[in-house]
């Protein structure tokens, strides 16, 4: 086992933990961070249960490593919980969206991801983005109403 010295900046501190080069960013994540928001699910990189923003862009943790992610900005579910004011949080919980929860992690990163790059999204193009997260349940129809819903609250704060 050939350990490597990484450091990872995740949701604004920076962490250096000691990793096997190919070993995936979700296991660090969880294992030796103890951020266990971000789920495991097919592994393989289909479902997006352990979606994370890399840089500001979605990425699913079981498919990067560690390594890959040196010197970049890590956001988990944790770390946009802390923005407990976001419209997408406050709609997400309004339309009690979650049924079962365990793919919601990746549901949230996806649309905040979305509205992050799209202020205004059509039904279409929500549904395009979200086809990304497999939700065992079908809770899409919520999902699609949360995230309209929280557009329209950022697009009403948003300056004349």
């Amino acid at each position: 086992m050939d350990l490597m010295a990484v450091t990872l900046h995740v949701n604004g501190s920076a962490n250096r933990v000691e990793a096997e080069s190919d070993i995936p960013l979700l296991w660090v994540l969880r294992d030796q961070l103890g951020l266990t928001g971000t789920k495991y699910s097919c592994g393989i990189g289909v479902c997006g249960s352990c979606m994370v923003l890399l840089d500001g862009m979605p990425a699913k943790a079981c498919r990067i490593t560690a390594a890959e992610c040196a010197g970049k900005k890590i956001t988990t579910i944790e770390g946009l919980a802390e923005q407990a004011d976001h419209p997408l949080l406050k709609s997400w919980l309004e339309l009690q969206v979650p049924q079962c929860g365990y793919c919601q992690s990746g549901q949230i990163i996806m649309a905040y991801a979305l509205l992050s790059e799209k202020h205004d999204p059509s039904a279409d193009e929500i549904d395009q983005a979200m086809s990304q997260i497999l939700c065992r349940c079908g809770t899409y129809p919520r999902i699609r109403q949360a995230i309209q819903q929280a557009s329209e609250m950022m697009r009403a704060k948003e300056p004349s």
